[in-house]
């Protein structure tokens, strides 16, 4: 009896061992299977263990290097090359380094490798650009390498000259005392020479020494090439960097050389170091001189300020041309647009065209309007507003629309924290929202898309319009499941268990399945809740930014992805960049801090190399080459052969969508307001430095438009475009418009294109801010602004759109009105429209331009009657 129960016991003893260890392999391994099985839900598998694949053949080869030099080192000098000396007791700790054991040598190499191996296991993916990079064919101006050679060499031999220099200093060290162990303590005589194998050890040892820290000198030339002492003038290196800083380093790495080698001979000669003491003194002056400040100011007072354009032209255009290129802006069209001095009164057939596009709803405005009354339900909310342009009744119209979002936020408290609602039942969003951009004020808002019906008065259609994976936080789901859903996606409507899905996702059929998500997200609910079937599957990573950034974590993600439909289904379009450091002689500039993104700090480099489109239904992302010529992406793409696909593989009816992102134009148009200067002596000058419209010290955002451009070579065609507006710094008249954009061009690729229209001086062009204040000098707009107030609501003006029509610029400001209340809809009342120093508001665009057309006139046949009145 006792028998079995000491059975009975071991066996339970036995099965607890057993769900300890299973346990514990599951939570070590829960992470990386849950991600394994999210990118083969995506179709990206084999992605996913190449990926791994070259981290650690990387990561790891630069480990076993560096323990390869340690332990063969250590293992070498303490068996063959010391001396051999009488096994004494109390020697025998220090007699283990002597013998070579491998218990000693082992670990300690080995943690040397991994502690000098940690920067490129963190930085394992330039070590992928260091392989598959490209050459580009274009040369840096100052040293003549190609330009890939900072981007994805410079980098990694910054890494490993470090990684050698570390390596062979402790190697020296640590044998010198080794060497000395066996000689002076070992041995327990007082004088003894190192044996010859020793000193031959110990010469090359420092040899290699030598040459790594030479390395280092002939790197650190190109750190001249990211010298910024000549801002805010230029950036890059100059007169003095070139002609005294370039050749003190080369003459710092001689007479290092020198010493060193003078040194070597010295311990093995006993003679020379008289050499290597004078070698020593010339170095300690050449390396003083480039940290005394005398001699570079002595050059920069009586050569180069004396002559600034003379001596530093050339670098000036050094900086110019690699920022230019850099940014992508050396391809910029630049088109001097002539002002009329008097504003057009011939302008109707103009402005017809662009009736139906100006947006005079702000999305700022708009997304209130939209949550207000689309919202339709408690746990519904509209994130942002897109802008977009579809073909409409026979005409393509500039729209903005809405996705129509799951917040369980706001929920009640105690429906919102239920483990059911948050992860089995409210799972997703449900269609769009779209209204023309041009509306007319006091009147209904118009919609093309709208309610949970999607009703559409012009014929828009979506057969999936569920939205699994958006903008906003949301947690993991578990669909299909057991749980009737009633009244989330559509007007009243019971939805049976088998039709509430989401396409694709991460099986769990099985327990183990079940008991690996559960441990991952430390949720023992979803292995014991009974509403989960064998169809059900795992969405995570709902939030499209994260999605991408776990997919593709060294793209820079634009900030503001946009909504789109096909009118099959929903997707989600996101601009992806390229970004470096390591461009040479390129002006640095900071990109905005975002959350899922490796790329905040400084660039000096982007290009806009990857459109992703992820299925706002199942999820499913694609990442198209949209910038092919584009190194960084090249080398990814060679690196990860399939994984990219060229632009022209995305459907028509995406490809109608694309768009130039908004980050890159702003990032482009910072640098370019300084660099559109491309003459050294007018950049030098630096007259025509631009700066951001501002209206009450706030920068103007740009805004999106489709117009007709002049100067296109298909003046029948649309281009989508962002409009800029662009001041002298310091003044309000505006100096340009920079506009960026893409074609409506069907039958020809993806191309976006960048025009500046620059503005001469000999006519005076309007601000934004001059118009603003324009608009309140108006005594008839003032007074209906004060009668509103008066009402008990309040008074807000739009963003002021600029806009090239003819040879005049026009001017439209929307006026919004909000009612006090908790209830906050804004209202679109009257549309201000300005040409010159004409200013009229009404409640329709259409009425405002006819309004501005008539006083134009009526100022134009003034100054004709009055000239004639001078002339008699």
């Amino acid at each position: 009896m006792q028998n079995w129960k000491r059975l009975g016991l071991l066996i339970s003893a036995g099965i607890l061992i057993l769900a300890l260890l299973v346990l514990v392999v599951a939570i070590s391994l829960s992470h990386f299977l849950i991600e394994l099985w999210w990118f083969f839900s995506l179709d990206y598998g084999g992605y996913f263990w190449l990926r791994l694949l070259y981290r650690y053949i990387l990561s790891g080869g630069v480990t076993l290097g560096f323990f390869a030099l340690f332990f063969g080192n250590f293992w070498i000098a303490s068996r063959y090359l010391g001396v051999e000396t009488p096994k004494k007791g109390r020697y025998s700790i220090l007699e283990r380094f002597q013998t070579g054991a491998m218990e000693v040598y082992t670990p300690l190499a080995l943690v040397m490798a991994i502690i000098l191996a940690v920067p490129f296991y963190q930085q394992w993916e330039s070590g992928l650009l260091f392989f598959f990079g490209p050459l580009t064919g274009i040369e840096d101006p100052v040293f003549g390498n190609d330009v890939t050679f900072y981007l994805f060499r410079l980098p990694i031999f910054l890494m490993i000259q470090r990684g050698l220099l570390i390596t062979f200093l402790l190697l020296l060290v640590a044998s010198s005392i080794l060497y000395w162990i066996e000689n002076r303590v070992i041995s327990g005589k007082k004088d003894v020479t190192f044996p010859t194998g020793a000193k031959i050890h110990l010469t090359v040892l420092a040899v290699l020494l030598t040459l790594v820290e030479g390395w280092r000198f002939m790197l650190d030339r190109f750190s001249l090439l990211k010298v910024d002492t000549h801002e805010p003038v230029f950036f890059g290196p100059g007169f003095v960097e070139m002609r005294f800083h370039l050749p003190l380093i080369w003459l710092s790495l001689f007479f290092f050389l020198g010493f060193a080698f003078s040194v070597i001979v010295y311990f093995h000669r006993r003679r020379g170091m008289t050499v290597g003491v004078s070698f020593l003194i010339c170095f300690f002056i050449a390396v003083g001189l480039r940290h005394v400040q005398i001699i570079p100011d002595l050059l920069e007072k009586y050569i180069v300020k004396a002559n600034p354009v003379t001596t530093e032209g050339r670098f000036m255009k050094n900086n110019i041309e690699a920022t230019l290129h850099a940014y992508d802006l050396d391809q910029a069209t630049t088109i001097n647009f002539k002002i009329s001095g008097q504003p057009e009164t011939d302008i109707a057939e103009e402005i017809e065209n662009y009736i139906t596009n100006i947006p005079v709803w702000d999305e700022t405005f708009l997304k209130d309007v939209y949550n207000q009354m689309q919202g339709l339900r408690p746990y519904y909310e509209f994130p942002a507003v897109d802008v977009a342009r579809y073909p409409i009744q026979g005409r393509v119209q500039q729209v903005n629309l809405g996705a129509r979002e799951i917040n369980l936020i706001k929920l009640p408290r105690e429906a919102a924290e239920t483990w059911e609602n948050q992860h089995l039942r409210y799972t997703h969003g449900y269609g769009i929202v779209m209204t023309p951009a041009a509306q007319e004020g006091d009147r209904p808002m118009t919609w093309y898309l709208r309610d949970l019906t999607l009703n559409s008065p012009v014929g828009f259609q979506i057969k999936n319009p569920n939205i699994y994976y958006g903008e906003g936080t949301l947690p993991y789901v578990l669909v299909p499941n057991q749980l009737e859903v009633t009244e989330i996606a559509g007007a009243g409507t019971r939805l049976a268990p088998k039709e509430y899905h989401g396409g694709e996702g991460v099986e769990i059929k099985s327990l183990f399945r079940k008991l690996i998500a559960a441990v991952h997200f430390q949720d023992p609910k979803i292995f014991l809740s009974i509403n989960i079937t064998e169809e059900s599957k795992l969405r995570i990573h709902r939030n499209i930014m994260e999605r991408i950034h776990q997919l593709v974590p060294y793209l820079t993600l634009d900030s503001d992805p946009y909504i789109v439909t096909d009118q099959d289904r929903l997707y989600w379009i996101v601009d992806a960049y390229t970004t470096s450091a390591w461009y040479p002689v390129s002006k640095p500039s900071r990109l905005p801090e975002r959350r899922y993104s490796n790329h905040t700090e400084e660039i000096n480099y982007i290009r806009n190399s990857v459109k992703i489109v992820i299925d706002a239904y199942d999820g499913h992302v694609d990442l198209y080459i949209s910038d092919p010529d584009a190194p960084i992406i090249r080398a990814y793409d060679r690196a990860f052969p399939g994984v990219f696909k060229p632009i022209g593989a995305m459907p028509l009816a995406l490809q109608a969508q694309l768009r130039y992102p908004r980050d890159i134009f702003h990032q482009q148009m910072q640098i370019y307001a300084k660099y559109h200067q491309r003459q050294p002596e007018l950049f030098y000058q630096q007259a025509e430095s631009w700066n951001f419209a501002q209206v009450k010290d706030v920068s103007k955002k740009p805004y999106y438009l489709t117009v007709q451009l002049v100067e296109q070579s298909h003046p029948e065609l649309q281009s989508f475009v962002q409009i800029s507006p662009m001041t002298p710094i310091g003044r309000d008249n505006l100096s340009a418009l920079s506009i960026a954009g893409v074609r409506d061009l069907t039958e020809s690729p993806y191309q976006p294109e960048l025009v500046v229209y620059k503005f001469g001086k000999e006519v005076q062009v309007n601000g934004p801010a001059q118009i603003d204040a324009l608009i309140d000098q108006s005594p008839e707009i003032s007074r209906d602004f004060t009668l509103w107030d008066q009402r008990g609501s309040q008074v807000k003006r739009g963003r002021i759109i600029v806009l090239p029509v003819g040879h005049s610029i026009l001017y439209v400001q929307p006026v919004y009105l909000i009612a006090e209340g908790q209830t906050k809809i804004p209202q679109l009342t009257r549309v201000i429209v300005s040409m010159g120093d004409a200013v009229v508001m009404e409640r329709t665009l259409k009425e405002a331009f006819d309004k501005l057309r008539r006083l134009l006139q009526e100022q134009t046949e003034k100054e004709t009657e009055m000239r004639l009145n001078e002339q008699t």
